[in-house]
């Protein structure tokens, strides 16, 4: 059995090459993760959380941005797509880019059955590098499930809520919203009765 080497492309050939693409994909390491299509109770998560999150936000200095938001981090030269972008204060792009924010407050990640492990693991790694991020939320689309993980002032990151029951909830910290588990996950398929 022969096992196909990686090739590994350059930040600047990801870029080129994603901003002309139809599909969207990650970049970490060298490689180009392709983004697989997402599924109705992803989609309706991501839509009833960001709708919580926009109609609070309404008249505040923070803004959120949902997945066609590339977020950037320049050390770890990891580029991706997180399912909900918030960012408080003004957003700093890349110098001579306009699609890459270097500063995010909350990043909100919809798991689904492909992406579990990478949102858990080499991403979650590489997102706690990034100096503005003070908290990463995990939203299970398979399952009823929340994680909110914070930052602390000394950089250590904590799990501060997990709840798996129907009728928990949530709270985004940074921006003093709370979301039941009702409202995240309404009108999903078989996942609240």
């Amino acid at each position: 059995m022969v096992v196909a080497e990686k090739q590994s492309v350059s930040a600047e050939e990801y870029l080129t090459a994603e901003r002309q693409a139809l599909e969207k994909s990650e970049f970490l390491d060298g490689e180009i993760i392709p983004i697989a299509g997402a599924t109705r109770n992803h989609n309706r998560i991501r839509d009833n959380v960001n709708g919580k999150v926009i109609q609070h936000l309404e008249e505040a200095t923070c803004q959120s941005f949902s997945s066609d938001m590339r977020v950037h981090l320049p050390e770890s030269g990891l580029y991706a797509y997180p399912d909900i972008v918030i960012v408080c204060g003004e957003p700093q792009l890349m110098p001579d880019q306009f699609d890459n924010l270097l500063n995010p407050t909350v990043l909100l990640e919809v798991m689904s059955e492909g992406t579990e492990d990478y949102d858990r693991g080499r991403k979650f790694h590489r997102y706690r590098g990034i100096p503005s991020l003070r908290e990463y939320i995990l939203i299970d689309s398979l399952r009823v499930g929340v994680e909110v993980w914070t930052k602390s002032e000394r950089g250590q990151w904590t799990l501060i809520e997990e709840t798996t029951d129907p009728a928990g909830q949530f709270t985004i910290q940074s921006i003093g919203l709370t979301v039941t588990l009702r409202q995240a996950y309404a009108r999903t398929i078989d996942l609240i009765p």
